[in-house]
C-alpha cells in the first residue's frame, strides 16, 4: 500500500467502502464523446417542458440581488407550502433537493448501532446515506418489483430507527395502495421513523390518490419528502422539502446547513407553486407520453412495469447494458438499472412526443443490431 492509498483509511468506516451515486450521463459529455450535434436525454426523470413561465420570471426578478445571501430560513417558500398543504410552517424543512433531506434524516437519527429498512429495487440513495453514517441496512426482497410491506414490518426490530419507502418507487414506478401504506405506518413502533419519499406524487392519478399529509396529524414519526425537480421542472436549481411534525422539523433544521437553498431556487419554487397551468400541462404530456412509450414497447414485443411516475422500466429480455451503449451512439441517453439488480431493464423518462418517437425508433434498431 502506497502513502496515497493510506489516506483512505483516515475516512470513517462507512465511507471507506462507499460507492458514490452515479447520475445519468450528461448531454455535453455524450456530445464530446461521439461528436453528436443533437442528444436526447431520457435518463433522469426530468420535465421535458422545462420550468414554467412564472418560475422563469421569478428567477429574472431576483438576479440583481445575487451579491446577497438568500433567506436562510426560506420564509416565503415555507409560507407558500404551508398554505398549499394546510400545515404549519414549522412542519417544513427545506433541502437542496429532497435528496438532501434524506441525508439530513440519516445524520440526525442514525448511529452504527442502529438499522434501516428499505426495499430491494428502491432508490439508490437510501443505502448510500445509511452506509455513510455506519448504520446497518436491512434490504427486504421486493414483490412484483415493489415494496413488500408485510415483510418489511416483520423485519423491524428494537434496532430499527428508520424505514425508507418510495411511493411511487424509483426506478420501478410501482405504487402502494393508501390503505396498505397507512396500515404499515400505523403498525410501526414510535421509536421507528418512517420516511415516505414522494418525489413523483404529482404524477399519481387514478381513483385512489394517496393523501399522506393527513397522516401527519396522527403519526409524529412520519416524514414526507417531496421535490420541485420533477413535475415543476426545476431539477437544475435543487430544491426539495419535507413535511413532518414540528419536532422532527426542528431536529432536521439543527443539522441542515445555513443557506442550503440559493435565492434563485427559493424564488422559482415559490412561483412554481402558483403555476397550475404548467403543472397540469406537464401531467397531460406525461400521460400521453406514457401511452406512447408503452404502446411502442408492445409493438416491439417487450414487457414493462406499469408506472405511476414520469418514467417507465422496460424489460429487454436480455442484458440491457449493450443496448444502452448502442443507444448512446445514436444520441439517446436512457438509464441502465443494473445497480438496482435489474440487469435486463432500462428506465426511460417520459419526453416530448418527438423525443419519445425518436427513442422508440432508435430502440428498434438497436434491438436488431446488438
Amino acid at each position: 500500500m502506497n502513502s496515497t492509498d493510506k489516506i483512505y483509511h483516515l475516512a470513517v468506516p462507512g465511507v471507506q467502502q462507499l460507492i458514490p451515486y452515479k447520475a445519468g450521463k450528461p448531454i455535453e459529455e455524450l456530445q464530446r464523446e461521439f461528436g453528436l450535434a443533437r442528444v436526447i436525454k431520457l435518463a433522469s426523470n426530468e420535465n421535458p417542458l422545462g420550468p414554467g413561465k412564472k418560475a422563469l420570471a421569478a428567477i429574472q426578478a431576483v438576479l440583481q440581488d445575487m451579491a446577497l445571501y438568500p433567506d436562510g430560513s426560506g420564509f416565503n417558500l415555507k409560507q407558500a407550502l404551508a398554505v398549499k398543504y394546510a400545515v404549519d410552517p414549522g412542519q417544513i424543512t427545506l433541502g437542496n433537493g429532497s435528496n438532501e433531506i434524506l441525508e439530513l434524516v440519516a445524520r440526525a437519527f442514525l448511529t452504527p448501532q442502529l438499522e434501516v429498512i428499505f426495499s430491494q429495487h428502491a432508490f439508490a440513495v437510501y443505502p448510500i446515506v445509511t452506509q455513510a453514517v455506519g448504520a446497518a441496512a436491512v434490504v427486504v426482497p421486493a414483490v412484483n418489483y415493489g415494496h413488500d410491506l408485510e415483510a418489511m414490518l416483520q423485519s423491524v426490530t428494537e434496532k430499527t430507527r428508520l424505514v425508507f419507502i418510495a411511493n411511487p418507487n424509483n426506478p420501478t414506478g410501482t405504487l402502494l395502495r393508501q390503505t396498505a401504506l397507512e396500515s404499515f405506518i400505523d403498525a410501526l413502533p414510535e421509536s421507528c421513523v418512517c420516511v415516505l419519499d414522494e418525489a413523483y406524487f404529482e404524477f399519481v392519478g387514478g381513483a385512489e390518490p394517496i393523501n399522506s399529509i393527513d397522516w401527519l396529524k396522527i403519526y409524529p414519526n412520519l416524514i414526507i419528502t417531496r421535490t420541485f425537480s420533477k413535475a415543476y421542472g426545476l431539477a437544475g436549481l435543487r430544491v426539495g422539502y419535507s413535511l413532518s411534525s414540528p419536532q422532527i422539523a426542528d431536529i432536521l433544521n439543527r443539522v441542515r446547513q445555513p443557506f442550503n437553498n440559493n435565492a434563485l431556487a427559493l424564488a422559482a419554487a415559490e412561483a412554481a407553486l402558483t403555476d397550475s397551468e404548467h403543472l397540469q400541462k406537464t401531467i397531460r404530456i406525461n400521460a400521453l407520453g406514457m401511452e406512447q412509450l408503452t404502446s411502442g414497447f408492445k409493438n416491439l414485443g417487450l414487457e414493462w412495469i406499469p408506472s405511476a411516475g414520469n418514467f417507465v422500466l422496460v424489460d429487454l429480455q436480455r442484458l440491457a447494458q449493450p443496448v444502452y451503449e448502442a443507444l448512446l451512439r445514436k444520441g439517446i441517453i436512457v438509464r441502465p438499472v443494473g445497480v438496482y439488480e435489474l440487469p435486463n431493464h432500462l428506465r426511460i423518462s417520459i419526453g416530448t412526443t418527438e423525443e419519445n418517437q425518436l427513442f422508440l425508433e432508435a430502440l428498434a434498431d438497436c434491438l436488431q443490431d446488438v
